[in-house]
């Protein structure tokens, strides 16, 4: 069925990414980050073609993505990146999920299921080396090392990785990017003379991976590198490839006088006759309503300007005398290949991420994975 805007995910280019990434992470892991449905490229798809890629290991945010996972087949070490009161941790341990601790609550609540799964829970306890976030710190944190190693004395829980995430990787040379680092050495440090034996110890995100060496130790997590888009923009594209185009077909055009008021509030108004095309894609689909008048697409072999206010589901562009046809297909943004913009285009011009820009498509807009299936 021919659907009026698509995302089209090249599965290739997502296996790639994680081959380069894996190959600058100098003998370290690759965790694949696939939370939030994989930063919008599919969450299922997205993790066989990066563990098709190299990647040992999946990151997701919250259990119920661990647990779609398995529920697809996909059996690799999978680790819950945030801990919640009341999640279903028993399911969890069962299937065999990876869990973060960073409280002692946590660790009590884990342990608990455990006991009613009959096995070990595997955690990974998270430090705050200065992120302020998620993670123990200070005082807190020698008490959940040994909340978390007295459960496993006990037979209920195995620590198997300790971590941290860096605030300002994707800016090198950052002074809290050392200041972090240290602090997660220390944390380790302690955590390994009061007996933890850690089977990974991971900091390292998308920046860190590709500009941090120092940062790698036994496990490096890239989530929107993997999908080809830089972490650093100020350092170019490090060699990714951007997996995701996102295209939509015409859907009227139509000639219009010159003075014609376009869209809601007509705030973009033609200088003369001209030719329109209708769009149908729009902010309810993940199209930014502040790209009005500012985002470009490429339709009949140009660049076109978002002409007035993005609508729910549509927007217009302002073709003048060029031809296009109803059906034909305008390309919001892409690689880049065929001079389309790209994501981080958009998300230059919106003072953005590009992280915002692709896991921001709605679900209405249906991802296709042409040229493989996995």
């Amino acid at each position: 069925m021919r659907v009026p805007a698509e995302a089209r995910v090249d599965l290739d280019a997502i296996g790639g990414n994680i081959a380069l990434l894996r190959e600058r992470a100098g003998g370290a892991e690759v965790m694949a980050m696939v939370k939030a449905e994989a930063y919008g490229h599919g969450l299922v798809e997205a993790a066989r073609a990066a563990l098709a890629g190299g990647a040992s290991w999946l990151g997701v945010a919250k259990l119920a993505e661990a647990l779609r996972l398995r529920d697809a087949g996909v059996t690799a070490r999978t680790l819950v990146c945030l801990g919640v009161p009341g999640e279903p941790y028993e399911e969890a341990v069962a299937r065999d999920v990876d869990l973060t601790a960073g409280a002692g609550w946590l660790i009590e609540e884990i342990v608990a299921a455990a006991e009613r799964a009959g096995r070990p829970a595997r955690v990974h306890l998270k430090a705050d080396t200065g992120m302020s976030r998620g993670g123990a710190a200070g005082d807190d944190w020698p008490a959940l090392v040994d909340a978390a190693l007295k459960a496993e004395a006990g037979g209920h829980l195995r620590v198997a990785g300790v971590y941290s995430h860096l605030a300002c990787a994707d800016e090198p040379g950052h002074p809290s990017n050392a200041a972090q680092l240290d602090a997660f050495t220390a944390m380790v440090g302690h955590a390994e003379r009061a007996g933890a034996r850690f089977e990974v110890r991971h900091l390292a995100n998308s920046a860190a991976a590709l500009t941090l060496p120092e940062a790698r130790f036994d496990l490096v997590r890239p989530g929107i590198a993997t999908y080809g888009l830089t972490p650093v923009p100020a350092l170019g594209t490090f060699g990714l490839r951007p997996a995701m185009t996102l295209v939509a077909d015409a859907a009227l055009v139509k000639r219009v006088p010159a003075g014609s008021g376009v869209s809601y509030g007509h705030t973009y108004r033609t200088e003369r006759e001209t030719t329109l095309a209708v769009v149908p894609a729009g902010y309810g689909d993940g199209v930014p309503r502040h790209g009005s008048n500012l985002l470009e697409v490429l339709a009949g072999g140009r660049r076109r300007r978002i002409a007035g206010r993005v609508c729910m589901d549509q927007f217009v562009i302002d073709l003048g005398d060029d031809e296009l046809a109803a059906g034909d297909e305008v390309v919001l943004f892409g690689p880049g290949d065929r001079g389309e913009p790209t994501a981080q285009e958009w998300a230059d011009a919106l003072g953005t991420i590009s992280y915002e820009i692709v896991t921001r498509i709605g679900s209405r807009v249906p991802r296709a994975y042409p040229g493989r299936a996995l």
